[in-house]
């Protein structure tokens, strides 16, 4: 079979009614550029020549990465387009012109070990559940918020690597990154992806809805970007780094070497991007993604440079429009805080798994200072962009909602100061186990003073009495007429989903 992985669909955008997307397909070495053939509704067949990403003769499987870009024009109704390639034809719908998409939110697509993979009966349950939505609802757009494939068995396939995971720390660290080593860690990432991505039921869903994603850790590996400064920089690790981020680049973000992807934040030297989608009347919605891992240290998580790429990004935005912001986080802003248990753990040998893990939560000390600059920021600015902001979150395997809350300024929508954080975890990694559940709801504190006037909570999830939940699950993001978006949590074994309404901010005469 000439087909190794895909098709799998990425937004491009949205520009003056043209709905952007890409098809990224993954093919034998034997493959000649194939081309794309998609009919719109009511349209006729057009052909799209294919651009040729990446070839990797010594791969496991040995490969060619195809992309194909174009536009559909949006119409005055939802309308499905068809496509076919190399006699795979799949189809997408396309929202109307002047309507804002309905879209869908998911994270941590896998198993962080061999031990919790055994454990779950029905690993691709989820991804066949959001194929059932997707058929009655029809979803626009899907965004991925983290750990879309794990890579933590790097350290436990590869023999060179294992040898050197078990050296003392001040031996591992003066160790090359051989070339042996360079060449099956890049064998390894790219089977990785094409063993995740060509299962049945999430292959199906990536074909037929157009994805935004962005990494975290465990595209990496666990942790990343939250060891001690001395493994950060070392040969071993930058090289594997590297290999991830080429491969992140290639297979979520679609891109080749070296380019640039068209939502790019302008001066970013990260993969951060994001995108507007203008409707008619005054329902523009804005989309960010943040990558926090880029630049990822034990002092920070956003490079400064970068801050300063994705705040001139959001102040350009013009007043008044969008109405919603999402902000894709991959790690929550709001989240039990454990920064207590992580100094008493630093107290001990050891303890270097578990305080990578708490290092890597925003509440961690080394970046609380950071987050809240970046919470300073995000409600200054929507009270002058008249902008509701919702940040989007994934990584902790539970379904949750946060709130920020400033009680500073005298805003003429309370809304303007209030930014409410949805949690959607996992869509594939089961929940944490019942005592780590039982801790987070009744040991951590629920409220948290962030500065002078300035809160953040974790409230009852929606529809129940308790603040987590404890199961897999998925976002569904629809929005209605009036401008507001109704977030509907789809919860494994639950019927109905577990539903919170987003109001815009009033227009301010």
């Amino acid at each position: 079979m000439a087909i190794k992985a895909g098709p799998v669909l990425g937004f491009r955008g949205q520009w003056q009614d043209e709905w952007r997307v890409s098809v990224l397909l993954v093919t034998g070495l034997q493959t000649d550029a194939p081309t794309l053939v998609f009919l719109p509704a009511g349209g006729s067949a057009v052909s799209v020549t294919a651009t040729l990403l990446k070839t990797m003769p010594e791969a496991n499987p040995n490969s060619r990465a195809w992309r194909w870009d174009f536009p559909v024009q949006q119409a005055d109704v939802e309308q499905l387009v068809r496509y076919e390639v190399l006699g795979i034809q799949a189809e997408f719908w396309v929202p109307a012109k002047g309507s804002l998409p309905n879209s869908a939110y998911a994270s941590c697509n896998g198993f962080s070990s061999a031990k919790v993979k055994n454990s779950c009966k029905v690993p691709q349950r989820l991804w066949a559940d959001l194929a059932a939505k997707h058929a009655e609802r029809h979803y626009h757009l899907l965004m991925m918020g983290g750990d879309q494939v794990y890579a933590d068995s790097i350290w436990d396939v590869i023999p060179e690597l294992r040898e050197w995971a078990g050296l003392p720390v001040a031996q591992a660290i003066k160790r090359s990154f051989t070339a042996a080593m360079m060449r099956k860690v890049d064998q390894f990432y790219n089977a990785l992806y094409i063993e995740n991505w060509s299962q049945k039921e999430p292959a199906a869903v990536l074909a037929r809805i157009p994805v935004l994603m962005m990494w975290d850790d465990h595209d990496i590996f666990d942790g990343w970007g939250s060891y001690s400064p001395e493994l950060q920089q070392c040969e071993v690790h930058q090289g594997i780094f590297k290999t991830a981020r080429d491969y992140f680049a290639l297979y979520q973000l679609q891109l080749k070497a070296g380019e640039a992807h068209p939502l790019g934040i302008p001066s970013s030297t990260s993969f951060a991007y994001g995108c507007t989608i203008e409707p008619a009347g005054d329902h523009a919605m804005a989309i960010l993604a943040l990558d926090m891992r880029h630049d990822r240290n034990s002092s920070q998580v956003i490079a400064a440079a970068n801050w300063n790429a994705v705040y001139g990004w959001l102040e350009a935005l013009p007043a008044g429009r969008p109405r919603h912001l999402l902000i894709l986080s991959s790690i929550p802003v709001v989240h039990p805080d454990f920064s207590i248990i992580e100094q008493m753990l630093s107290i001990f040998p050891g303890q270097q798994a578990l305080e990578d893990d708490l290092r890597d939560h925003w509440n961690s000390p080394a970046h609380k200072q950071e987050r809240l600059r970046f919470i300073h920021r995000l409600l200054a600015l929507s009270q002058a962009q008249q902008c509701r902001v919702t940040l989007l979150s994934g990584d902790v395997h539970v379904g949750a909602v946060g709130i920020i809350t400033s009680n500073r300024n005298n805003a003429a929508d309370r809304s303007a100061q209030v930014i409410s954080q949805l949690t959607s975890s996992g869509i594939v990694h089961p929940a944490p186990p019942g005592v780590m559940l039982f801790f987070l709801e009744s040991v951590m504190d629920k409220q948290y003073v962030d500065d002078r006037d300035i809160t953040s909570e974790m409230t009852p999830f929606p529809g129940t009495r308790t603040h987590f939940i404890g199961t897999r699950n998925w976002l569904a993001l629809e929005p209605d007429e009036s401008g507001r978006i109704w977030a509907n949590w789809h919860v494994e074994d639950i019927t109905q989903p577990y539903t919170k309404v987003i109001h815009p901010i009033k227009s301010v005469p």
